[in-house]
């Protein structure tokens, strides 16, 4: 059996000169890179207390769902501003070049809940320090945060200091 890091696809120089961008859509569509994509990030979680997943859009999804389903859990989707068809609850974060704003139902997370964020990629951390904000404001804590990838040096896990994180992957570059 391969390694999980056999199944994503490099690509030099995408989306500029310099930058290997780790395409994830060839470990997902193997059923064993899937599979040990899934089982690992459940194996981070199989010592924590929790009671739901919360993902963001989509490729939070794509692993937060069936991460959700082996564990017997809840699956919260955190999205864009304006994706949600109820009332929602939003924060808004700081990007490279401007701002943008995630989003969840106002119920999706109850006071006191202790929450996991899955998601495929650990990059700068601002989009999960956003989440962590997210659920805070709404009476949440997150007890951990897993990820299929991470860039380690994007220094995400700085931003997040204060939250434990696991990576099944870990690049050291950008």
């Amino acid at each position: 059996m391969k390694k999980l890091e056999e199944y994503v696809r490099n690509i030099p120089d995408f989306p500029e000169p310099g930058i290997i961008f780790r395409d994830i859509t060839t470990l997902i569509k193997d059923p064993d890179g899937l599979q040990m994509s899934v089982d690992g990030l459940c194996d981070m979680l199989k010592d924590v207390d929790f009671d739901i997943v919360v993902g963001p859009e989509s490729r939070g999804f794509i692993f937060g769902v069936p991460v959700a389903y082996k564990m017997h859990k809840g699956f919260v989707p955190v999205r864009k501003k304006g994706k949600l068809p109820w009332k929602t609850v939003s924060v808004t974060y700081d990007l490279e070049y401007g701002s943008a704003e995630q989003e969840m139902h106002a119920d999706a997370i109850m006071p006191g809940q202790k929450v996991v964020i899955v998601d495929d990629l650990l990059a700068t951390g601002g989009t999960v320090e956003a989440i962590k904000k997210l659920v805070r404001k709404m009476g949440g804590e997150v007890v951990k945060m897993c990820f299929v990838m991470e860039l380690a040096g994007l220094e995400g896990r700085k931003k997040n200091e204060d939250t434990e994180v696991d990576a099944l992957i870990t690049y050291p570059g950008k």
